[in-house]
């Protein structure tokens, strides 16, 4: 990483330090616990592609499940993905990123499957969204894709954060076990979730696709924007 790109994300970081001190999130974040027993579980799982870079993403997936799995959320907490994972220039490999709109490779790629199971799971729980972003392109067909188009989460570091919030009155946790080929995500709690049954629309406008996403209750939970890659 460069100088000058380095000196941004510190500016970056510290600006949202500030933010978060002034709106009252930094009091928030989630905390490492031990010793809750968490009675129930919401489960996903998805596959790990093979790739070029599968044993580096293998490791950075791995890596950031452990660091995750270490944290509890008590009511009106706040997830958030850096926070928890840290900076992926340290410790992390270099695996397949989209930057600038364009596939690459860059330390910790892959972790965007991490991000994104834990938001799919999250919209499947019901919990409370307070930042996240879809990518900039759709690089799979519905066949290849690792949760419905608009379920998706990509994260920047000292840019784009993924950020969730307990609404419930009890504790929640987000476990992940990474295995061979697929990786499995528990939404765990003390009581009982109703999972949510979501609704996905999208239509096409030129070389883009749009997609909205709604909740049981017929909810608007996010308005996805994505480039088809040619």
């Amino acid at each position: 990483m460069s100088l000058i790109s380095n000196i941004k994300i510190r500016i970056k970081l510290l600006l949202r330090a500030i933010k978060d001190l002034l709106n009252g999130h930094y009091f928030y974040f989630s905390k490492k616990r031990r010793n809750i027993n968490f009675a129930y579980k919401l489960r996903l799982n998805q596959d790990i592609k093979p790739s070029a870079t599968f044993e580096n993403k293998h490791f950075n997936l791995s890596l950031a499940s452990k660091r995750i799995n270490k944290y509890t959320l008590m009511p009106g907490e706040i997830f958030s993905f850096w926070r928890v994972v840290g900076n992926p220039n340290k410790d992390f490999k270099k695996s397949r990123s989209i930057i600038g709109g364009e596939v690459s490779e860059d330390s910790g790629g892959g972790l965007c499957q991490v991000s994104g199971l834990i938001y799919y799971g999250s919209l499947k729980g019901g919990l409370e969204i307070l930042e996240r972003y879809n990518h900039s392109l759709d690089l799979y067909t519905e066949d290849t894709r690792f949760t419905p188009l608009g379920t998706d989460a990509t994260v920047v570091y000292g840019y784009k954060d993924l950020r969730i919030k307990n609404p419930y009155t009890f504790p929640i946790k987000f476990n992940i076990k990474v295995h061979a080929n697929s990786i499995d995500l528990e939404l765990l709690s003390t009581e009982n979730i109703t999972e949510q049954k979501l609704k996905i629309e999208q239509k096409c406008e030129n070389n883009r696709i749009l997609v909205d996403v709604y909740n049981s209750n017929n909810q608007i939970l996010n308005h996805s924007i994505y480039q088809k890659l040619e």
